[in-house]
């Protein structure tokens, strides 16, 4: 608090300071006074007043801290159970995937090893319908391929063989009407006597044998005809099949596959899910920092409620907090605001050893308002630049945010602001030493200065105090 409400000897000019900030709260100069135009002579003006003063300002920002991780987590188990182990302790440094705890996992890996077996039954069953199917169709196919060939030699041979019986035929024939021409000679020769009865026998036997190979002939070329169709019918129906077997077998190969397949790929994800269930039950640092409670012990029952919580409270189901890094959080009045900014250098005083203090930067400015028991307030994040090895977590700190130095500007005491009508301004002697409001634009306060942007001169007087016979009535 730099300023106050003055006591009845004081003018009731207005102020109360928060954290560097002037809040004016004054009573309207014109109720203070009334119609008292009574001035005070020069021996008292000297004592109630004071010359505005042109001065080198250091502007100094104070407000409250707390030492605050720059990220913590509560963790817990992603699925409720039993906390088996616990591998490390409060205060310990850990790496970013360093196992922290391992939840009762028993019941997770007989899950996985069935399906592991699983996943390698269905694999075995894939390949083995592969491989089945792969020679069924390879044996049809070459089946196919057999009977088309034998169809399409049978469609070049029989109308071969026809022709062949066919030229058979004709020279059983020829020669049959050769011998039967020969025979019909031979007889008149015998009747006539000019050859002998062994002679005409030969030729009778020429012709009986020429006459066999006629029959023989045309039974031949019977049956060629009689076996061309039902042997072409039965290699095309052959050769039918066997394409519809292929092709069945072809289409039918496919939904299998798809099926077993399938069956497969559910195996390979419980298999995942299973071996996923099996890490979750390990719990592991989200990121390199230093373990700060400890909530579950071996054997307590976890849920997972609360994981990932950025709350720093102990709860009944997370297994441990874990923070990283260290960061100052002040809380800065709204009228002061204005002069912090990102990278602006602040002094850190913690409660536990007043005696030091350390230094720090502006990191962050909050874009949005606190408002808590009416007070509104702005979240100021400071990096910690000096103290990391003192400074704990949740410790209190007093926070000087070092503003730019102002140079050569008008400044009066704090107490000296009044306000009328909601106006800011001071009171300052007129012509007969009476106190007039004279409004004014103020800038930074700092300690009980403020500084006057515009209003006033450095050769103005302004009141701090008001005579007797101007003071409030009670």
């Amino acid at each position: 608090m730099i300023g106050a409400l003055v006591t009845p000897k004081k003018v009731v000019l207005s102020l109360a300071a928060l954290a560097g900030g002037v809040l004016l709260i004054g009573l309207p100069v014109a109720r203070m006074f009334g119609d008292r135009q009574a001035g005070v002579n020069e021996e008292q003006l000297a004592a109630l007043t004071v010359p505005v003063e042109v001065e080198n300002l250091a502007v100094r920002i104070e407000a409250n801290g707390i030492v605050e991780p720059i990220q913590s987590v509560n963790i817990s188990p992603k699925t409720p159970g039993r906390l088996a182990q616990l591998l490390v302790e409060q205060g310990d440094v850990v790496t970013e995937g360093q196992e922290l705890a391992i939840m009762d996992n028993s019941e997770l890996y007989a899950e996985g090893i069935r399906a592991e077996s699983l996943t390698k039954q269905r694999i075995a069953e894939l390949r083995a319908t592969e491989t089945r199917i792969q020679g069924e169709i390879e044996e049809a196919r070459a089946r196919y391929i057999r009977t088309e060939a034998q169809l399409q030699q049978a469609e070049q041979r029989i109308p071969k063989e026809i022709d062949q019986a066919n030229a058979q035929l004709a020279a059983a024939q020829a020669n049959l009407q050769r011998t039967q021409d020969k025979v019909e000679r031979f007889e008149t020769l015998l009747d006539s006597g000019a050859i002998a009865q062994e002679t005409y026998d030969d030729v009778r036997n020429e012709f009986d044998n020429a006459s066999a190979r006629f029959f023989e002939a045309q039974q031949r070329l019977a049956q060629v005809r009689n076996t061309a169709n039902p042997e072409l019918e039965a290699l095309t129906a052959a050769t039918v099949e066997a394409r519809a077997s292929l092709d069945r077998l072809e289409r039918n190969a496919e939904p299998q596959l798809t099926q077993l397949t399938a069956a497969l790929e559910q195996a390979q994800a419980q298999r995942q899910i299973a071996a996923v269930q099996f890490q979750d039950s390990i719990i592991r640092a989200p990121f390199d920092g230093v373990i700060t409670q400890k909530f579950a012990t071996e054997g307590a029952f976890v849920t997972p409620t609360t994981a990932a919580s950025s709350t720093a409270s102990a709860t009944s189901s997370s297994i441990l907090a874990l923070a990283r890094g260290l960061e100052v959080v002040a809380r800065v009045p709204e009228v002061d605001i204005q002069q912090i900014e990102p990278g602006q250098d602040v002094e850190i005083v913690a409660d536990a050893d007043p005696a030091q203090v350390f230094r720090g930067r502006v990191l962050l400015v909050a874009p949005e308002a606190i408002v808590e028991n009416n007070v509104t307030s702005f979240e100021v994040r400071i990096a910690l630049l000096s103290g990391r090895e003192f400074l704990r977590s949740k410790m209190n700190t007093d926070v000087t945010f070092v503003g730019q130095n102002l140079t050569n500007v008008m400044t009066v005491p704090t107490v000296a602001i009044a306000t009328e009508n909601g106006e800011t301004g001071v009171l300052i002697p007129d012509a007969n030493n009476t106190p007039q409001f004279k409004p004014v634009i103020i800038g930074a306060t700092v300690g009980d200065r403020t500084q006057i942007v515009r209003g006033v001169t450095p050769e103005d007087r302004v009141f701090i105090d008001l005579p007797e016979n101007l003071e409030r009535p009670e």
